[in-house]
């Protein structure tokens, strides 16, 4: 990485302090500012759904692993995908996917809608033939051409729209997901299969 934010995360490291309050941590779903989290737009919340917020969406992390939205954590830089060996394991996936993927299964009910709004880097930190829920993937895709292509800054914001969609909504399950129609996006039947919802534009 450059030398501005290796300085800038050694910095973060030093002032590295426990425990976790309002003073020295922030809330996570205000603390990460990627294009998932703007796609979200946490900060235009009605304070009503805070608590659905909190139930419905889990943050996967390289350094905490599972995230609930108002859990404080405190900066850092540490990609899922970095290659580092931590706890006698080979790397972050092996650290963390059957920690990940039993938390989950705790507040998991058997056949529950599971939406996998993450991405491919993160998502592999997670057993997912393992988990108890009714596994939905959703891919967002744009017509290019004469043929639909994931593109990825667009889907990004789109997986964020589609977590805050879930919220502002109390979505529940398969059809609801399905109308999203957010940013122009729009449910294409013939291009989905029964686990995996394709949206278009």
């Amino acid at each position: 990485i450059s030398k501005d934010l290796s300085g800038l995360n050694y910095e973060r490291n030093q002032q590295w302090e426990l425990p976790f309050n309002l003073k020295n941590s922030r809330q996570a779903i205000y603390a990460f500012n990627g294009d998932v989290y703007r796609g979200f737009d946490a900060y235009t919340l009605n304070s009503e759904k805070y608590d659905a917020l909190q139930n419905k969406v889990r943050i996967l992390s390289g350094l905490y692993g599972l995230l609930k939205p108002f859990d404080l954590i405190q900066p850092y830089r540490l990609e899922m995908g970095t290659n580092l060996r931590v706890g006698g394991k080979k790397n972050l996936y092996e650290f963390w996917k059957s920690k990940v993927t039993n938390a989950l299964n705790k507040e998991l009910e058997k056949d529950e809608v599971f939406v996998n709004l993450a991405s491919n880097e993160y998502w592999k930190a997670v057993d997912s033939k393992k988990l108890k829920g009714k596994l939905i993937d959703i891919k967002f895709q744009e017509l290019k051409g004469d043929e639909y292509k994931t593109i990825a800054i667009f889907s990004k914001i789109a997986r964020g729209a589609m977590a805050r969609y879930i919220v502002d909504n109390d979505i529940e399950n398969v059809e609801g997901l399905k109308g999203f129609n957010i940013d122009n996006y729009s449910y294409n039947e013939s291009m989905s299969k029964s686990n995996e919802l394709v949206f278009v534009r």
